[in-house]
Formats: structure tokens, C-alpha cells, sequence
């Protein structure tokens, strides 16, 4: 029996798991000035975080701000359910 080199089976198992991995995650295809993923790469490193983190820290810390900018958005994130009927409406013209 000959034996596949390992290139042909990860290609064989790439192709038929290509579909379930592409529900499963997203890559967004995008480009950071060289010398600032250097500095981040280095945080990243001296730390212990990983690229993950960063961008789930990233995003949350993002939230917080449009909390705090955005009344309605905040009282939904913050989990209150005490709007007034005027914010209601505000919210249903904006969806």
C-alpha cells in the first residue's frame, strides 16, 4: 500500500472540512502597519496574552464606550429593563 504524503492528506482533510470551519469562524482579511503589530506582537508576547484576547478586550472595552455614549445601548448591556416610552420609541426607529 503507498503511503500519501502528509501535504495530499491535510489537503484532503482541509477541503472536506472547509464548510464547518468557515461556520465555526471568521477571518477578516486586514492589514496593521507594520511597526504597531511589532509593538502589539511584543505586548502580546511579554504578557502572555494571545491575538484573541486582544480582540475580545478590544471589542468589550469598545462596548463600554458606546454604553456610556449611547444611554439606551447602556441600559440594555447593563441589563435594565426600566425605559421610558419615548426611549422605546427612539429604539424602534433606529432598528
Amino acid at each position: 500500500m503507498e503511503k500519501k504524503p502528509r501535504s495530499v492528506k491535510d489537503k484532503r482533510y482541509e477541503e472536506k472540512h472547509k464548510a464547518e470551519r468557515k461556520a465555526k469562524s471568521l477571518s477578516w482579511g486586514t492589514s496593521v502597519p507594520r511597526e504597531t503589530a511589532e509593538n502589539i506582537n511584543a505586548f502580546l508576547k511579554k504578557y502572555g496574552y494571545t491575538k484573541i484576547e486582544l480582540i475580545e478586550a478590544g471589542y468589550k472595552a469598545l462596548l463600554d464606550d458606546a454604553g456610556e455614549r449611547n444611554l439606551s445601548l447602556g441600559k440594555i448591556m447593563d441589563g435594565y429593563d426600566d425605559f421610558f416610552p419615548s426611549e422605546l420609541d427612539k429604539m424602534k426607529k433606529t432598528e
